[in-house]
């Protein structure tokens, strides 16, 4: 009986513990850059997982207690076909604790891992070369920095942050006024009424820098602080804010004095600054301009004159300024019309205009048709009437005469007439309009040709015909204003113009004309070309006419039809632009010793 009761008693306990054992339900493998991750997947919102590292075979232990897996699971996984840092992995039963999972990872050499348990997965990450977490934290904290920056301008707050995380820039950061940002070490400080240069040299020992306080900082009151887990320049701040004192830095060393003293010190150094440019002697200095006007220049450097001692004349008649100030301003004032007193970029714009033409006509027929006459009972006419031929061709005009026969009495046939049509005619034609202009930055410029012709103009008056002679233009225009850009580009607002002649419906009708125009703003790269636009048009035309029905007869419709008379023509119109830069070494826009280089 007990040994039912002891048998009873293990089967409920495995009962429990396996009601209670969570399951992994997958193993999974992947690379994120330089970190191999494994990841289980377990049905334990909180699972209970330990890791150890032994150095001395490059293996990575994971224990999961209470945990049970399939057969799927229950495998081993071979990744030495990557080339990051895990060779093998492998998991089995725990020895000694059979309820638990033990997965060994195999490494190539001995790197960092780190182990993230969450809800329903746990997570290995390995980096796959020393240094990478290392790294990823770096790039963590620049990414947080340059969120701060972000933020601080999105508040109108200034946010003081450290360039790197060197000593010297930390110092740096720690001497300027506002909000800043920590990222030295944490530390941690708990002090009682501990004095605040021994306070400050404890700081200065933990962090590594040399530091040098005033003496007076000895009268400052102790203070007590209980500060855990803070970054040591935090720490550093708040003790300076708490004892009123300032901190200048020379390299890696950080100079510590009291606020009143440091304020006489700015004091008496401004005044000092200030008594020195009074005493300073004043010198003259003469700025011929070659490019800039005096008044346009005088506006530029006026701010940069000593007030109440510092003077600009000019001189119109020579475009000079005349400059009486310190030396230093006279320099500085040198380096701004050195660099401001440039020529204007001057700009030729080359514009091409090219239309083609072409057109084709053919006519095949009788010009009038077929006429003749029949007379079934006169009389026949003697022997020798007969049929008379032309031929002829007309090369200066759109139709000719390829045969001609005329017949006055034939037999019993008489008025027989036909004339046969043969020609082609092909035209073709090509305009090139190439107008030029050259501008300064930002001018507009505009060239224009005109071409006149004259017709005559009748006007009747009383009964009497006057003729008189009027004229009409054709225009050829191109205006633009061009600007510069910093990359050196050229804006345009372009406007192209062309007007031509046509045919005259007659001698003395005046001419009809063809416009065509564009108007467009451009941004073309310097000695580029550009297409603006083009135009394309294409007509095909055919028509005739003749009796119904016997036109359409095969072999001899052409006899009852008007000529065959197809016709086609094409026009074509394409601008092209093509600005550029003719000073760009004399207006600044080309380093002289690159282009010579180049």
């Amino acid at each position: 009986m007990k040994a039912i009761l002891f048998f009873g008693a293990i089967l409920a306990l495995f009962s429990i513990t396996s009601t209670f054992a969570a399951e992994i339900k997958a193993v999974n493998f992947f690379q994120e850059g330089d970190v191999s991750k494994f990841s289980l997947d377990i049905d334990s919102e909180s699972p209970d997982v330990s890791r150890f590292h032994v150095k001395e075979d490059k293996q990575i232990i994971l224990d999961v207690k209470n945990a049970t897996a399939g057969s799927k699971v229950l495998r081993g996984i071979d990744t030495s076909e990557f080339s990051g840092a895990i060779v093998y992995m492998t998991v089995y039963k725990k020895p000694g604790s059979p309820n638990d999972l033990r997965f060994a990872i195999q490494l190539r050499d001995n790197v960092r891992s780190i182990l993230d348990v969450g809800k329903n997965k746990i997570t290995l990450s390995v980096e796959n070369r020393f240094g990478v977490f290392s790294q990823q934290k770096i790039d963590s904290t620049e990414k947080n920095i340059d969120e701060l920056k972000t933020n601080a301008v999105a508040t109108g707050q200034k946010m003081n942050i450290p360039k790197s995380d060197n000593l010297s820039d930390i110092l740096e950061n720690l001497t300027l006024s506002g909000p800043k940002k920590y990222i030295g070490k944490n530390i941690s400080l708990n002090v009682q009424d501990l004095p605040v240069i021994d306070l400050l040299k404890m700081i200065a020992d933990t962090s590594g820098f040399n530091i040098i306080i005033d003496k007076e900082i000895a009268t400052a009151a102790p203070l007590t602080l209980s500060l855990t887990n803070i970054p040591w320049d935090q720490a550093l701040d708040t003790v300076l804010q708490l004892s009123k004192l300032v901190a200048r830095r020379n390299a890696n060393i950080l100079m510590i004095t009291t606020l009143e003293k440091a304020t006489n010190e700015k004091k008496a150094e401004l005044e000092a600054e200030k008594l020195t440019r009074e005493q300073e002697p004043l010198v003259t200095k003469i700025f011929p301009l070659s490019f800039a006007t005096t008044e346009d220049m005088r506006v530029i450097v006026e701010p940069y004159i000593t007030a109440q001692r510092g003077r600009i004349s000019l001189d119109a008649r020579t475009n000079s300024l005349i400059v009486r100030d310190t030396v230093d301003v006279i320099e500085k004032i040198r380096k701004v019309i050195e660099t401001l007193d440039t020529q204007t970029p001057q700009i030729l714009i080359e514009g091409k205009i090219v239309e083609a033409n072409e057109s084709f006509q053919k006519s095949i027929g009788l010009r009038s048709g077929l006429s003749f006459g029949y007379d079934p009972i006169a009389p026949k006419p003697a022997i020798g009437v007969g049929p008379g031929f032309s031929f002829s061709t007309a090369p200066n005009t759109s139709a000719a005469t390829f045969l001609g026969l005329t017949v006055g009495v034939f037999r019993r046939m008489k008025n027989l007439n036909f004339t046969l049509n043969m020609m082609e005619f092909e035209s073709k034609g090509k305009i090139v309009s190439s107008p030029k202009v050259i501008t300064q930055n930002k001018k507009a410029a505009t060239i224009q040709s005109t071409d006149t012709t004259s017709f005559v103009q009748s006007t009747v008056s009383q009964g009497v015909v006057t003729n008189t002679f009027a004229q009409a233009s054709a225009q050829l225009s191109l205006a633009v204003t061009p600007q510069v850009t910093n990359d050196g580009s050229i804006s345009m607002a372009v406007t192209i113009s062309k007007t031509g002649f046509l045919g005259r419906i007659a001698d003395n009708a005046p001419p009809d004309t063809l416009r065509n125009n564009i108007d467009t703003n451009v941004l073309v790269e310097n000695g580029s070309t550009m297409v603006l636009g083009g135009l394309y048009k294409t007509q095909e035309s055919q028509s005739h006419s003749g009796l119904p029905f016997f036109k359409d007869l095969p072999l001899i419709g052409w006899l009852f039809r008007t000529p065959y008379n197809p016709s086609q023509s094409k026009s074509e119109l394409i601008i092209f632009l093509t600005p550029r830069i003719i000073n760009q070494e004399e207006a600044g826009l080309v380093d002289r010793n690159t282009s010579a280089k180049l």
